[in-house]
Parts: C-alpha cells; structure tokens; sequence
C-alpha cells in the first residue's frame, strides 16, 4: 500500500513549520490583489491545424481550442478568491483554477483549492500571447501534463529583496488506478490529471517552485514534484489481507519530477528553455497488474529564440519570428525484466514561426512544424494558424 504515508506526514509537518517562518506573494493575487472588487478577464486560442504529405490528404482542423473566462473577487485588502472556467473544443467545460487566497503579511501567503501545479513554465504562463508557436509546447503536454491542476494548500512568498520566490504545495496525487491502469507508455501521467473532479487521496504528494529574478532581463526557475499517484484498490482495503495489500501495492507509481527553466528577454531578443525529467518507481509490477507499458524515466527538453522585426520601426505592433528545438521521451528508461523501450515515444520537433501582437494581449500567429520520432519513422509536417487573445 502506500508506505510512504509517514514520510509523507513529516513532510506536511515541515512544510506547515515552513508557513511560520516564511515570506511570499502568491502570482493570481499580483492580477486581482490590488483593488477590491470583482475582476473579470478571460483568454482564448483558435486554431487551424494540417498535416501535410506528399502522398496522402488531410482534411485541416479548425478548432476553437480554449475560451477560458477568469472572475477573481477581492473581499478586502488581504483574502481574494480566483477561479478560471474553461471551455475546450465548444462542448468540454472545464474548472482550471478556484481557490482562495489570503495574505497573511506582505510577500506571504497561504492558498486552498483547485490550484496549478508551479512546474515549469507553461503550466504557470499557459495564456496563448505569452508563447510562441500556436500550440502549447509538447514537453508541456506528454512530460508536464499542461494544463495541471489538482486540490490542496500552498505558501507563496518572496525573500532575498524580492528577486527570489517560492510557492509549497500540498496536493492529492494522480489517479493512476480506479479500476483500471490509467497511465501509459504514450501519454506518460497525462491521463491520471484528476483536476478538482470529485478527486481522492490517500496522503498527499508535495511540489514546490523557486524563481530567481536577481539577474536583469533573465528569469530562473527550479521546479520539483514528489509523491506517489493514487489508487481506489486501498479504498476500503482489508490491512490484514497480504494479498490484498499486495495486489494495491502494485497499481501505485512512485513520482519523482524535476525541472530547470530559463527565459531571457533584452531589446528584441527573446531567449527560453526548459528541461524536465520525472523517474517513476514500481513500474514492472504495475505494467503486469495493469497490461500497461509504462517507462521507469520520462525525459523532455526544448531551446527556443525569438526576435522582433520590428523593433526599430515606430509601432507599438511586433512581429516575431521564432524558432524551437524540442525533444520528448516518455520512454527514456524502463525497468529491468519488463517492458522494452519502446522508440515511438522518444520524439522530436522542429518549429519555426511569426507572430504578430496587434495589440497587448492579442496576436495572429503562423508556424510549421516538423515531427520525428527515434523509430525512424516518415516525418510528419504539419501547418499551424492561429488567434490568441488575453485580457
């Protein structure tokens, strides 16, 4: 079953020792923490997405991919509540955030609700102008299962003269087992995102971010993810059945994700990259109990510039040209004795493209992107345009 439920207990009791102690400013609250009142804001993504091959059509995709309205309500000076309703696709309807904030002093602050989980760039920055290309990075979907959200209580805060912030967080886990093996070789943990809908646990999984912004025009991120996901086969568990506990023992993966990212930003120039890699434990027994095909290492980087051509012109418009390298492996590693690797799942991308900000917060885009994967596979291109807005 779940033994790490005492090492889990030591760390909510030093992360509760660490809220005596600390200093800290919570992100949501720097958008609706400075009037009282209600907030209303919301951001959008529109798509048109074709593959192209020389030997076969596709028909192209056009997609409203995300509408999301944002409503945040300050009671006063200090406590304010943040939510973000999603809509994907026109007919899924999604809660992203809802939590209550509160700042106990300044630059500190605790947090409890459907909160996002602060692990690399995207899940945090995720509203479509503050990226290039169309569509979200795949990193932050296959290694960082972007848009991830799950219920709990976090500290925010900030120290060293306000050039380093911290967010600890206290969430349930992923559901990697409700009657069936959720997680796959493929989709890596994706699948096991509970996002606030009627989620269990069974002892909570910890996360944490420090952001270093001492350097001028660089930001620094550190991101680390610990825990085990969560299984309803210990729903009601008989603890004196070996069996039993033995057969729960197998439907649980052992979670360690960590991530560096950096964003470099002076005149025209636009520098980021991030690297993220998660070791995932017990994944021989749990691939036999479930059929499943689940790596031991998922593993995930991208370097990406941009630049502004029209920075010596005089207008408030930009027009960006970018391009980004980025590599993802679910599979970088398996366990001995079970699974192959498979090399399907170790893919790459090249992406080049401009984007053109009409305005703060609203911009047209266009990029092409080339897929590969290691099974030396044909290559597969694909088209992408785009609307984003954010206000």
């Amino acid at each position: 079953m779940k033994t790490k439920t005492i090492r889990k207990t030591l760390i909510m009791g030093i992360l509760f020792s660490t809220i005596i102690i600390a200093t800290a400013q919570n992100t949501a609250q720097k958008i609706i923490g400075s009037n009282q009142g209600l907030h209303i804001g919301g951001y959008g993504q529109i798509d048109y997405n074709r593959t192209i091959n020389n030997d076969l059509n596709y028909n192209a995709k056009l997609d409203v991919h995300r509408l999301v309205t944002f409503l945040g309500y300050n009671f006063n000076e200090k406590t304010s509540f943040v939510s973000e309703l999603e809509f994907e696709h026109v007919v899924e309807v999604y809660v992203e955030q809802a939590f209550l904030s509160h700042n106990i002093r300044d630059n500190f602050s605790i947090n409890a609700g459907l909160m996002l989980i602060p692990m690399g760039i995207q899940n945090l920055y995720h509203e479509p102008p503050t990226f290039n290309g169309v569509e979200r990075t795949n990193i932050d979907k296959y290694i960082v299962p972007t848009t991830w959200r799950e219920m709990g209580a976090s500290v925010n805060g900030r120290i060293m003269d306000n050039t380093l912030s911290y967010e600890l967080m206290l969430v349930n886990g992923f559901n990697g087992y409700d009657g069936e093996g959720v997680f796959t070789g493929n989709k890596g943990l994706r699948s096991g995102r509970q996002k606030g809908a009627e989620s269990y646990m069974t002892a909570p999984d910890f996360a944490s971010r420090f952001s270093y912004v001492g350097i001028p025009n660089l930001n620094l991120g550190l991101s680390t993810y610990f825990g085990e996901s969560e299984s309803t086969a210990y729903n009601g568990l008989d603890l004196s059945d070996k069996n039993a506990v033995a057969s729960a023992d197998s439907t649980i993966i052992g979670i360690n994700m960590m991530g560096i990212d950096g964003r470099y930003q002076k005149g025209a120039l636009q520098l980021r990259g991030q690297y993220i890699v998660a070791d995932l434990s017990n994944t021989n027994q749990y691939n036999t109990f479930t059929g499943k095909d689940l790596g031991s290492k998922m593993l995930g980087y991208y370097a990406e510039a941009g630049y502004n051509l029209l920075s010596e012109k005089e207008t408030n418009n930009e027009l960006i040209a970018f391009a980004r390298y980025e590599n993802y492996n679910t599979h970088k590693e398996v366990e001995e004795g079970g699974i192959s690797i498979n090399s399907n799942y170790d893919r790459k991308d090249v992406i080049i493209g401009l984007g053109l900000k009409l305005a703060k917060g609203a911009m047209f885009k266009i990029d092409y992107q080339i897929q590969s994967n290691g099974n030396s596979n044909p290559r597969t291109d694909q088209i992408n345009i785009g609307t984003a807005v954010w206000f």
